[in-house]
């Protein structure tokens, strides 16, 4: 059984205020790219990594992995026109190579401070029940709210928590709840990720306890605050 991540980073860059798209930009010596990678490269669990960018950077993604010692790299494909859309390509590709009963492991790219620890419950999870959803409770109160301006609802906090990633299945599995997503009338709208998808298909998904700093890097700030936690782990490894 094949145990393989699948990276996503087909960003522009837009909201970062930036000419570079993110996962280019340099972060504690090399560019955040390379570090996401670097987790699951050097990752016992991890046989196989494939990788979702821009079109214009698919001729280039090889190379980038091999300037920063990626040798797990299986196969690079375009991104779509929405970050599930990409996914969606990602999971074409990697079936085309890959058995169905394979654990894949949906990361973003510029998520570079997710634990090993984390990435094993990950496919111990798949292992066990199917499915991992990796979250971090929420430390602030989460107010709902349709247009913005008045509060519809607020959960309690200690039933509250945030999903982030690795959000991880069986290739088979994940890829079949794209197709019925895709089937709907309505397509992807409002599916923001894998979890959202499972819970709208009536999917039962397992939730996994992930790390804290294990940001979506989107803003200037994101960058500042990872490059203090960088330091902050190597200083303390």
């Amino acid at each position: 059984m094949r145990r393989l991540a699948i990276i996503f980073a087909g960003g522009s860059g837009v909201r970062m205020g930036s000419a570079i798209p993110k996962q280019f930009l340099e972060l504690d010596g090399k560019p955040v790219l390379a570090h996401t990678l670097e987790l699951f490269e050097r990752h016992p669990c991890i046989d196989g990594i494939y990788l979702v960018v821009n079109a214009d950077y698919v001729e280039q993604a090889p190379d980038f992995a091999r300037k920063w010692g990626v040798s797990k790299l299986c196969g690079v494909t375009a991104g779509g026109a929405s970050a599930q859309e990409s996914i969606y390509n990602g999971l074409k590709h990697a079936a085309a190579h890959e058995p169905g009963d394979s654990i894949v492991l949906l990361h973003d790219g510029v998520r570079p401070y997710v634990t090993p620890e984390v990435i094993t419950a990950n496919v111990e999870a798949v292992e066990m029940y199917g499915s991992a959803i990796t979250y971090t409770p929420c430390y602030e109160t989460i107010v709902l709210s349709k247009d913005g301006a008045a509060i519809d609802a607020i959960p309690y906090r200690r039933e509250s928590y945030t999903a982030q990633a690795p959000q991880s299945f069986r290739l088979g599995d994940i890829l079949a709840a794209h197709e019925r997503i895709r089937a709907r009338p309505e397509g992807y709208a409002d599916m923001v990720d894998q979890a959202t998808i499972c819970f709208t298909l009536g999917i039962p998904v397992h939730l996994v306890p992930g790390n804290r700093g294990n940001l979506k890097i989107t803003t200037p700030e994101d960058i500042v605050t990872l490059e203090a936690l960088l330091k902050w782990r190597d200083g303390n490894g």
